[in-house]
């Protein structure tokens, strides 16, 4: 007698046919995930290390502040907020391992530090620009939120926050 249906070979071809398909379109999907997920792990890295080095050009000015002006009166004002500062940079450092982002300069040189930023020689006028260095920074920060990933976007938005206070202190100090 000849079965019209389905046979046990056709089955397991079919099922084997589909097996393959599957696991095709599978790794197909995944290597194009992972392409993905190395391209936005590059682009955090990239986003992680521009706002360390907004943070490093703040840090030098306090720096720089505290040095022109060595009163106690400045010291205890800016010399917590410049730890700070310190400590927003290693937060933003891309941590170890991290896929390279190309952010250095020509033949894989890193690019030489900055010249020391100019302070001016009253105390106040030091402060005031502290404060709009702390001022663009949040902005900064702040901008940087639409092209992070959940995780930095919190940790950007909190240094934002950290750089606004510390405008408003700053300002608040010369009254």
């Amino acid at each position: 007698m000849l079965g019209t249906g389905t046979t046990r070979r056709g089955v397991l071809g079919a099922t084997a046919a589909a097996g393959a398909a599957l696991l095709t379109g599978c790794s197909e999907r995944s290597a194009a995930h992972r392409t993905q997920g190395a391209a936005a792990a590059r682009a955090g890295t990239a986003l992680r290390l521009r706002s360390a080095r907004t943070s490093g050009g703040l840090l030098a000015l306090y720096d720089a502040v505290l040095a022109r002006h060595r009163d106690p009166a400045t010291e205890k004002l800016a010399g917590p907020l410049r730890d700070t500062v310190a400590l927003h940079i290693k937060a933003l450092a891309p941590p170890a391992g991290a896929p390279s982002s190309g952010a250095q300069g020509p033949a894989g040189k890193a690019s030489p530090a900055p010249a020391p930023p100019a302070v001016p020689a009253d105390r106040k006028a030091a402060l005031k620009a502290l404060a709009a260095a702390e001022r663009r920074a949040a902005d900064a920060h702040t901008a940087a939120l639409a092209d992070a990933p959940p995780e930095l976007a919190r940790l950007l938005a909190s240094v934002a926050a950290a750089s606004a206070v510390h405008a408003y202190l700053l300002t608040q100090a010369d009254h």
